[in-house]
């Protein structure tokens, strides 16, 4: 029951709904999804501790940077399941299709001229 409340709380946000969208084309910096939806540090920390907890993403760290993925085919079926749902019925949406338009010029962009440009 924990994990299944997890992963709905985890659902619940639409903002945190689309950074498992992103998420899906692989793994990103940070500061990538931070540029990318242009929420403060603190809030994107936030929902990243949220889909985190629901082991809906996977963090690593690489010298400065923390990046965040989808989990392996190893994860939970209840996690892979909404992972699949999630994207089944919402990667085809205009928004989903915009942020994959953005992040494609982020992609573009050297991670230290992005962390540069928030501070970080």
């Amino acid at each position: 029951m924990r994990e299944f409340m997890a992963i709905t709380k985890a659902l619940s946000d639409p903002n945190r709904v689309r950074i498992l969208l992103v998420l899906r084309g692989g793994e990103l910096c940070v500061c990538q999804i931070t540029e990318l939806f242009g929420f403060a540090p603190s809030t994107v920390s936030k929902h990243l501790s949220i889909l985190h907890h629901a082991h809906l993403i996977l963090s690593r760290k690489s010298e400065r940077w923390v990046y965040y993925r989808l989990p392996e085919k190893s994860a939970p079926v209840a996690v892979r399941w909404a992972i699949e749902w999630t994207h089944q019925s919402l990667a085809k949406t205009d928004e989903a299709a915009a942020d994959a338009k953005k992040l494609k010029r982020i992609l573009q962009t050297d991670l230290a001229v992005i962390c540069r440009r928030q501070k970080c």
